[in-house]
C-alpha cells in the first residue's frame, strides 16, 4: 500500500466532489435567473411556508449554505425580518440532505456520460442558458466522479492494521465516544466548508467498512454543526438582525444535536427501522464480495435527512421562542443614522459580491435608501418657501454630498458586481440600478439648485405674488408626487409605471410651460415684479429637470434603459 497513492486519491476525489458541488450549485442558480431570489423575498410570515420555501429553494441550489449566507444578506439589506428568516434557515437545512440522498443512489456509472455531456452543453452550446445546463450536468458528474475516487481510495485502509485501530476509535458505543464523533464531523465540516463534501466523505469510509452506522450518524450530526460557520462568517461586520439570525442558525443545530445524543440508541434503530424495515433496504453492515457496504450509505443519508426534518418540526413550534434567545444572546441596538453618516452605506456588504442575489438585493436597497433620501431633501428646500425658515435650510448641502458618496459607493458596489459570473439578466438590473443611482444624484443636484434660489428669495426678502405661489405650490407638489412615486416603484419593482409615469412627466412640463408664460404676461400688465420672476422661472426649470429625472428612474425601474 502506497500512503502516499492514497491521500492524492482521497483528496483529488474531493476536490473534484467540492467542483462539482459548486458548479451544480452556480449553474442551478443562473438557470433559475431571478426567481429564486424573488421566491426568498416574498417569505411570507408564515412560519410553514417560509420552512417550505427554504426546503425548496435548497434543494434546488444544492446547498444550505449558499441559502443562509442570502438569507443572513437579505436580513442585512433590510429585505427580511428575523423571524421570517428563521423559518426558511429551518427549511434550508431540511433541503440540503437531498445531496446525500441523491449520493446514496448506485448512479456513479454516470458520472462519466454526465461530465462528457456537461462539457458538450458547456463549452458547444449558443445559447447562454444551455451553457449553465451544462454546468449543472457537468458538475453532477463531477460530483459523483469524485465520490468514486474517494471510496476507491479509501479502500487499501480497511485492511491496513493501524488505520482500523484509528477507526475504531469513531465508536458510538458510549457518550464519549458520541462526543468525540460529533466533534471531529464538527471540524471537519468548519475546514472543508461544505456539510455535503463531509457527509460524502462519511458514506465514503462507511462504504468501505471503516466506520459503523452509529459512528457515522454521530459524524453527521457533527457536520451539521459544522456548516453553521458559514452564515456565522457571512455576518461578520453586517447589522444586528443579520448577525441574530446567523446565531439562530447555530441555536437550532447545537441545540438539535444535543438532544439527539441524549437519544442518540433510540435515533439510530429508529433510523434502522425506517430504512430496513419501511423501505426494505438490506442491513446496513451487510458486505458484498470485496467487502464493500453499498447500503450503508442511504442508512447514512436517510439519518442525515430525519435528523433535521425533526429537529424542523421541533422548533417550527418555538420559533417565537428561538428568536427571542437568538436576541438575548445578541444583545444591542442598531445604531442610528447620524447626519454626518447618512452618505455611509448601510446595506451594502463587499462579502457578499460574488453572490449576486445578495449583492444586487443589497444595492437596491441601498439606491432606495437614496431615494428616500432625495425625497426628504426636497420636501426640506421646497418648504422653505412657505415658511422663511432659512434655518431649515441647513441640511441640503449635507444632503447633497451624502448622494454623492452613496452615488460613489453604490456605483463601485456594482462594477465589482458586474465583474464576476452573472447572468445576462442579472447584468442588466446592473444597469438598471446604476441608472436610478445616478438619476437620484442629479435630484440632488436640482434641489441643490432650488435651496439657493429659495435662499436668494428669502434673504433678499422677495416675494411671489399670490398666483405665483400658487403656482409653485402646485408644480412642486406634481413633482413630489412623481419622486415619490418612483422611488416605491424602485422598492416594489412595479415595473407597470410607464403609463403612469408619461402622463406624470408631460403634466409638469405643460405646467412649467403654462406657468412661465403666465408669469410674463403678469409681468407685462404690472402685476409681477422683475426680480422674485426671474428666480421663479429659474425655480420652474429646475422643477422640470427632477421631473426628467423622475422620467428616466421610471426607465430604469420599467428595464426599458
Amino acid at each position: 500500500m502506497n500512503l502516499t497513492t492514497i491521500i492524492i486519491q482521497a483528496l483529488g476525489g474531493l476536490g473534484l466532489f467540492l467542483l462539482g458541488m459548486k458548479l451544480m450549485s452556480e449553474g442551478l442558480q443562473k438557470v433559475a435567473g431571478d426567481r429564486l431570489r424573488a421566491f426568498l423575498e416574498a417569505v411570507s410570515n408564515r412560519r410553514v411556508i417560509g420552512c417550505l420555501t427554504g426546503a425548496l429553494v435548497t434543494a434546488v441550489v444544492q446547498s444550505s449554505s449558499v441559502t443562509t449566507v442570502t438569507l443572513v444578506g437579505f436580513v442585512n439589506a433590510g429585505l427580511l425580518n428575523l423571524t421570517q428568516a428563521l423559518g426558511v434557515i429551518l427549511g434550508a437545512n431540511v433541503g440540503t440532505t437531498v445531496t446525500a440522498q441523491l449520493i446514496a443512489f448506485k448512479i456513479s456509472d454516470l458520472a462519466l456520460p454526465c461530465i462528457f455531456i456537461g462539457v458538450g452543453f458547456k463549452f458547444f452550446a449558443k445559447r447562454r442558458k444551455w451553457r449553465y445546463i451544462g454546468d449543472v450536468i457537468l458538475g453532477f458528474g463531477l460530483l459523483f466522479y469524485g465520490m468514486e475516487l474517494m471510496k476507491n481510495g479509501f479502500k487499501p485502509l480497511r485492511t491496513h492494521p493501524e488505520f482500523i485501530a484509528f477507526f475504531t476509535k469513531f465508536d458510538a458505543g458510549s457518550i464519549g465516544g458520541i462526543l468525540l464523533c460529533v466533534l471531529t464531523g464538527a471540524v471537519l465540516t468548519i475546514l472543508v466548508q461544505s456539510s455535503s463534501a463531509t457527509v460524502g466523505i462519511t458514506m465514503a469510509l462507511a462504504s468501505q467498512g471503516l466506520l459503523n452506522l452509529p459512528g457515522s450518524v454521530a459524524l453527521i450530526l457533527g457536520e451539521n454543526i459544522g456548516t453553521t460557520i458559514t452564515a456565522e462568517l457571512a455576518s461578520i461586520g453586517a447589522n444586528l438582525g443579520a448577525r441574530r439570525a446567523a446565531r439562530a442558525h447555530t441555536m437550532f443545530n447545537v441545540i438539535g444535536v444535543c438532544y439527539i445524543v441524549l437519544l442518540f440508541h433510540p435515533f439510530v434503530s429508529f433510523v434502522e427501522w425506517v430504512t430496513g424495515s419501511l423501505m426494505g433496504i438490506g442491513p446496513a453492515q451487510a458486505a458484498v464480495p470485496g467487502h464493500e457496504q453499498p447500503n450503508i450509505s442511504r442508512y447514512i443519508a436517510n439519518a442525515h435527512t430525519m435528523f433535521n426534518v425533526l429537529n424542523a418540526m421541533v422548533f417550527l413550534a418555538i420559533l417565537p421562542l428561538l428568536a427571542k434567545a437568538a436576541i438575548k444572546l445578541t444583545p444591542g441596538k442598531e445604531a442610528e443614522v447620524v447626519l454626518q453618516d447618512m452618505g455611509r452605506p448601510m446595506h451594502l456588504d463587499y462579502k457578499f459580491v460574488d453572490n449576486p442575489s445578495v449583492a444586487l438585493a443589497q444595492a437596491r436597497e441601498e439606491t432606495v435608501r437614496m431615494g428616500r433620501m432625495a425625497q426628504v431633501m426636497y420636501r426640506d428646500v421646497t418648504d422653505v418657501l412657505f415658511n422663511r425658515k432659512l434655518e431649515n435650510l441647513a441640511r441640503w448641502k449635507q444632503s447633497e454630498e451624502a448622494l454623492d458618496n452613496l452615488q460613489r459607493a453604490i456605483t463601485e458596489f456594482l462594477v465589482q458586481v458586474s465583474q464576476g459570473s452573472i447572468t445576462e439578466l442579472e447584468s442588466r438590473e446592473v444597469n438598471s440600478l446604476l441608472r436610478m443611482v445616478n438619476n437620484f444624484e442629479r435630484v440632488g443636484d436640482a434641489t441643490e439648485n432650488l435651496a439657493e434660489l429659495t435662499e436668494e428669495m428669502v434673504e433678499n426678502k422677495l416675494e411671489l405674488a399670490e398666483r405665483g405661489m400658487e403656482d409653485y405650490q402646485t408644480i412642486r407638489d406634481k413633482v413630489g408626487r412623481f419622486l415619490e412615486m418612483v422611488t416605491t416603484a424602485a422598492a416594489e419593482r412595479h415595473r407597470e409605471i410607464m403609463d403612469a409615469a408619461k402622463l406624470m412627466e408631460d403634466e409638469i412640463n405643460f405646467m412649467r410651460d403654462e406657468m412661465r408664460d403666465d408669469y410674463l404676461g403678469r409681468l407685462r400688465s404690472g402685476v409681477c415684479t422683475v426680480d422674485p420672476g426671474l428666480v421663479f422661472v429659474d425655480m420652474l426649470a429646475n422643477f422640470e429637470k427632477v421631473g426628467d429625472y423622475c422620467y428616466n428612474i421610471a426607465q430604469a425601474v420599467a428595464g426599458e434603459r
